[in-house]
């Protein structure tokens, strides 16, 4: 009879595991929000063990160091924006190493005793941290202080391993979904956005109803490049327009290839005196760059720019576009020039550089 109970017992804690492993597997198809995934897995870990406080951190891009994306039982907002070197601490220490660390009692483990020492406002009485592993990589790691629940029985590592399992794989489909999410709005060629995800940018600067720029680019004279030097060289110079276009624009100024070599700029919240400036800005920059000196080609350019303001100029996301496509035109009869939408030509190279020639 006592062993019956027994296996009812055995029989209904492995029911509840079943259960938990059950709803975290749902979770992790269920959404593509990683904090939402993670947080359902943290839900159901603190249920189990009852832990006074509990955390999840993730390794950043660059390995040095961890960030916080859940904690609970201390201050959330403290712990925004807290990075914790790779290393240091019992997080840094078990994502460096990428073993896990089980002190169900820190009064016993002379290292972590001397830790908890060092830092007494932690108050650790024990510790359960765990790295989330994936293809031989730590992807972050969960922290559990103060379990109510024996950290080293047979039920409790398997139960860590799984659910570390399972945040691991919805980190790394969280990853795969970004990565791939970037490639569909990217230009292979020069790494700005596409044509694609401007109209999307564009539909919702319209609907927030704020004032933004856009500025129309075309390169002059860019064939004779492509018929001189190649295509190969050709788009290794489209590249390099790209990331001078990045930074001369600045942070928060989106930039786009829109076909050819064609590109446009995003410039949300600016008017058109300030756009005007920015413009003009890049507009000297294309002509005072040697492109391509790491082919020892010292190719210079200029291109002929078209700026309309939203909503002077325009107040739909088909009207903008054609109001800074319009303008471009207008400069390309020039070339080497800025036409400005209700202002004309601001600033001209005259005869402008030939790309070809150079």
């Amino acid at each position: 009879m006592k062993d019956r109970r027994q296996y009812e017992v055995i029989d209904s804690r492995q029911m509840d595991h079943l259960r938990v492993f059950h709803d975290v597997a749902r979770a992790v198809t269920a959404s593509l929000e990683l904090e939402e995934i993670l947080g359902a897995i943290m839900n159901k870990m603190a249920g189990f063990f009852g832990p006074e406080r509990w955390s999840m951190l993730l390794v950043s891009d660059d390995e040095r160091e961890l960030y916080y994306v859940i904690a609970v039982g201390e201050d959330q907002e403290s712990l925004k924006g807290l990075k914790v070197p790779m290393g240091e601490g019992v997080a840094g220490w078990v994502a460096a190493t990428g073993n896990p660390l089980i002190v169900p009692d820190v009064a016993l483990d002379p290292k972590w005793l001397a830790f908890t020492r060092a830092h007494p406002e932690l108050n650790i009485q024990s510790i359960a941290c765990v790295p989330v592993r994936s293809a031989g990589k730590t992807l972050g790691v969960i922290q559990l202080l103060n379990s109510k629940l024996d950290l080293l029985s047979e039920y409790s590592i398997s139960f860590l391993r799984i659910l570390c399992d399972y945040a691991a794989i919805a980190i790394k489909n969280n990853r795969s979904v970004t990565l791939i999410h970037e490639l569909t709005i990217t230009d292979d060629c020069t790494g700005l956005f596409n044509a694609r995800h401007l109209y999307s940018m564009l539909e919702e600067s319209v609907d927030k109803l704020e004032t933004f720029s856009l500025l129309f680019l075309d390169l002059d004279r860019f064939k004779q490049v492509n018929d001189t030097h190649g295509h190969l060289i050709g788009s290794r110079l489209l590249a390099e327009v790209g990331d001078l276009m990045r930074r001369v624009m600045g942070p928060g100024m989106s930039s786009f290839r829109y076909g050819g070599d064609e590109f446009v700029v995003l410039l949300p919240g600016v008017g058109k005196d300030v756009a005007c400036g920015m413009t003009a800005r890049l507009h000297a920059a294309l002509r005072e760059t040697s492109f391509l000196e790491g082919a020892q080609l010292s190719l210079r350019l200029s291109g002929s720019f078209g700026l309309a303001t939203y909503p002077e100029d325009g107040m739909t996301v088909q009207a903008m576009l054609k109001a800074s496509d319009t303008k471009m035109y207008e400069a390309k009869v020039l070339r080497d020039a800025v036409v400005v939408a209700g202002q004309g030509v601001i600033a001209s190279g005259g005869v402008g550089g030939d790309g070809a020639a150079a």
